[in-house]
C-alpha cells in the first residue's frame, strides 16, 4: 500500500514493520522520504498529488481540521487514538489488520522486572516526577497522555496530574508546596539541554530523559519503558 504517515511514532513502527511509507512529516526524522508538512499543518495538496491508498493520523497529534481536509479530498485516512500506554496495541493491531502487515510485536516488561526505585526520603508513596514539557510558561503532561500512562507503568506518580487538562500550563505559584523528587527534563517537545537544567532544579534533582521514549510510542514501546525506568532509577540512585 502507497501509505502516508502523519505521525512519527507511526513512521518508526511501520519502518519496524517492514512497511516504509511514501511520505511523512518533517519531524519523522526520515530525510530519506518525501516531507509533507509537520503534524500540526500538513501539505493536503501535496498529499493528494501522491495518491496515496491510505493517510495514517493520530487524534493526539493530528488536528480534526486537517483530518476532515483529508477526507474532503477524497482520501482514505486512518486516525488512530493512542492516550495511554494501554491503547498502544490494540491500535496496532487494528493498523496491522488493515494494512495487511503480519507483525510480532515484542511484550511489555512486566512492571515487577522493572529496575526499583529508591523512595522518597520521607519513606512514603511513590516517587514524584515533574516532566516540564515547554518553557516560559512551564507546561507539563496530564492524566489522559501516553507520556502520563508510560511513568506510571515505571512505578512513578506524575506531578500535577490531577489537573484537568492534558497538558496543564504552570504558574511559579503552582509549584509551592508541591511535592516533587525528581524533574524529569524531556528533549522533546521542547529541547531541554544540560545547560539549561540549573532553572529546573530549583524544583527538585534533574536529569534529561529521551522524549522520544517518553512520547513515541509503538514499536519502540516495550523497550522504551525499560530505558525511562532505568534513567528514573539511575537518577534517584
Amino acid at each position: 500500500m502507497r501509505i502516508v504517515s502523519l505521525v512519527p511514532s507511526v513512521t518508526e513502527t511501520l519502518a519496524a514493520w517492514g512497511a516504509d511509507p511514501i511520505a511523512c512529516t518533517r519531524f519523522c526524522e526520515r530525510d530519506d522520504l518525501r516531507h509533507v508538512g509537520g503534524t500540526k499543518n500538513p501539505d493536503i495538496e501535496a498529499i493528494a498529488a501522491l495518491a496515496p491508498d491510505l493517510v495514517v493520523v493520530d487524534r493526539e497529534e493530528n488536528r480534526k481540521e486537517d483530518f476532515d481536509a483529508l477526507v474532503a479530498a477524497g482520501i482514505e485516512v486512518e486516525a488512530l487514538h493512542v492516550a495511554s500506554i494501554d491503547d498502544v496495541e490494540p491500535e496496532l493491531d487494528h493498523l496491522a489488520a488493515r494494512l495487511g502487515v503480519a507483525t510480532q510485536p515484542e511484550p511489555m516488561p512486566a512492571r515487577a522486572g522493572l529496575p526499583p526505585l529508591r523512595r522518597p526520603s520521607d519513606g512514603t508513596g511513590p516517587v514524584r516526577v515533574f516532566v516540564p514539557i515547554w518553557r516560559r510558561p512551564y507546561m507539563t503532561v496530564g492524566a489522559r497522555t501516553y507520556g502520563t500512562s508510560l511513568l506510571e507503568y515505571c512505578g512513578v506518580q506524575v506531578a500535577f496530574a490531577d489537573r484537568p487538562d492534558a497538558y496543564p500550563t504552570l504558574s511559579e505559584s503552582d509549584f509551592a508546596g508541591e511535592p516533587i523528587d525528581l524533574v524529569l527534563a524531556p528533549t522533546e517537545p521542547y529541547a531541554w539541554h544540560r545547560r539549561n537544567l540549573g532553572e529546573l532544579s530549583a524544583f527538585g534533582p534533574t536529569s534529561l530523559i529521551d522524549g522520544q521514549d517518553l512520547f513515541w510510542w509503538g514499536a519502540r514501546t516495550p523497550t522504551a519503558v525499560t530505558r525511562v525506568a532505568q534513567t528514573i532509577a539511575q537518577a534517584l540512585g
